[in-house]
């Protein structure tokens, strides 16, 4: 059954790009801000480019945070992508500047320690096993990164009844967060839409999980 889509439009993000990689592998795709087609399609993707502060400006003027809480309250699949991804933690600080993220995931993204910045082109990432989004994708494949900002450090660490979230790391100067898979709450750092071949390849693999 084809998945109906929804790539939120809060002025931030690779839009066409994301639609068209969506498109790519059969998704029904539309770009919109419209709060009740946000909340009620299949899947829900967030996309996100540039600072951490101005992204979370934008989404919290469409109520995106809004958004992206009650359709995890039903289980209802989101993808963060990149600076959508970084938001879904509990803060950013950028040059000195701290904002408050949407709080799904504890920690902080923060400036990463290399000695070229931004963190620029293809990467491989190291996902672990039973992961859902790199299924069949292989261990060398490299994928297309944008960024000067991570995760550095993983917090979060459920008790007992909760299943620990599957996250994929790559490294650019130190460790940082590629990738989490927790439960209908999934994100990347890096950008799908601009990873050709691998990034369809996640991205159908993704499409896979939605019910």
């Amino acid at each position: 059954m084809v998945k109906n889509i929804v790539v939120l439009d809060y002025g931030s993000g690779n839009l066409r790009s994301a639609e068209r990689a969506l498109a790519r592998v059969g998704a029904n795709v539309t770009v919109t801000s419209d709060f009740t087609a946000a909340l009620e399609c299949d899947g829900l993707v967030v996309p996100g480019v540039g600072a951490f502060e101005a992204c979370m400006t934008g989404l919290k003027s469409v109520y995106g945070e809004r958004i992206i809480g009650r359709r995890l309250a039903g289980g209802r699949p989101v993808l963060g992508i990149c600076v959508g991804m970084q938001i879904l933690f509990a803060r950013g600080v950028e040059h000195g500047v701290e904002t408050e993220g949407c709080g799904e995931w504890p920690g902080t993204v923060e400036r990463l320690d290399a000695p070229v910045l931004p963190h620029m082109g293809w990467n491989t990432v190291k996902a672990p096993a039973g992961s859902a989004l790199f299924d069949g994708i292989d261990e060398a494949t490299r994928f297309y990164f944008v960024h000067s900002y991570g995760v550095r450090e993983w917090e979060l660490h459920p008790g007992d009844g909760f299943a620990e979230p599957l996250v994929t790391w790559a490294e650019h100067g130190v460790p940082f967060v590629a990738a989490v898979e927790n439960g209908p709450l999934m994100a990347t750092q890096f950008h799908p839409e601009k990873s050709g071949d691998a990034g369809a390849a996640l991205l159908s693999n993704w499409l896979g999980t939605l019910e």
